[in-house]
């Protein structure tokens, strides 16, 4: 036999039955991505080993007719380079016990693999958050080259201060106060030539720990924790977004669901398949999955997070 063992050496022994208990399983698991990303078909896209997202700058204010045209120019903004990474994950059986189970162990196995890949997947969405204040380079190059939520955000546009509104990263925990200083700062969030822009925080982000805290301040009539019978502003206007594979049990973040969906993308290169084979020689079953996939933002405008001491 020739080494390495090549494809075509091996006797294929797809197994229907347990691609369907593979299938079933995974469909069934709770998937959080499509709330938070936009899901993209790599196949769709025009390179396939990388996907890249710009942005073009907005224009300035139109000018009084003079009697010509002003013509106005707009800047290209910050890229983001996606690079999809490959996955993979299996098992052996020899073939006596595939012959001789009697209890369920290899029905078990598919079921092993396809919870073991919806986990890693929502691992690998959470980061979008849980490495929202550091740089991560695991899927995406910017060419702005800060933290998602940073407190000094930059500009390609020439002769733009960015003193204001070019900060969306805070330190403060979560509470009515909090959230509502956070959604101004967010409602005074900056375009590329430093103009203001429509804004609008309708989410709130949280990990279980701060669960009763944020009930609290989204759905209590009055102002939470206070004797006055105020009217409480921030009843009803977020969506919560609880998520257990948010690390950090202080950091919250707000974000406007609809820019988070064109800022947020996930390339699924090639959909996490199964497949199934018998080593011709030492009847020893195989079974993998693979998943080639990149995930990231191509943008910061749509989030602002508290990175809480």
């Amino acid at each position: 036999m020739a080494v390495p063992v090549t494809s075509t050496q091996f006797s294929q022994l797809l197994d229907s039955r347990f691609a369907k208990i593979y299938n079933d399983r995974y469909s069934q698991l709770p998937d959080m991505l499509g709330e938070f990303f936009d899901m993209m078909d790599g196949d769709t896209l025009p390179t396939k080993d990388t996907a890249r997202f710009g942005e073009v700058g907005a224009f300035g204010d139109i000018q009084p007719f003079t009697g010509a045209v002003s013509y106005d120019d707009v800047a290209q903004s910050y890229t983001a380079t996606f690079t999809h990474v490959e996955y993979t994950s299996g098992f052996q059986i020899e073939r006596k016990l595939f012959d001789d189970d009697l209890f369920g162990v290899m029905d078990a196995k598919p079921k092993g693999l396809a919870t073991a890949a919806q986990r890693t997947r929502q691992k690998h969405g959470a980061t979008i958050f849980n490495n929202a204040f550091s740089v991560d380079n695991t899927w995406v190059a910017s060419t702005e080259g800060l933290s998602l939520c940073n407190d000094a955000h930059t500009t390609n546009a020439s002769g733009v201060s960015t003193t204001v509104g070019f900060d969306n990263n805070i330190t403060s925990s979560l509470s009515a106060v909090s959230l509502a200083a956070a959604r101004i700062q967010m409602r005074t969030f900056r375009g590329d030539r430093g103009e203001r822009i429509d804004v609008m925080p309708d989410t709130l982000i949280i990990p279980p720990d701060l669960y009763q805290t944020a009930f609290e301040i989204v759905e209590s009539l009055g102002v939470p924790d206070s004797a006055n019978n105020n009217r409480n502003v921030h009843q009803g206007k977020y969506r919560v977004i609880e998520w257990n594979y948010l690390l950090d049990s202080n950091n919250w973040f707000i974000a406007d669901s609809t820019m988070m969906k064109d800022m947020v993308k996930w390339v699924d290169r090639v959909p996490i398949e199964f497949g199934m084979v018998e080593d011709f020689d030492s009847l020893i079953g195989k079974w993998r999955l693979y998943g080639r996939w990149s995930l990231g933002t191509n943008g910061w405008r749509f989030i602002l997070g508290a990175q809480v001491s």
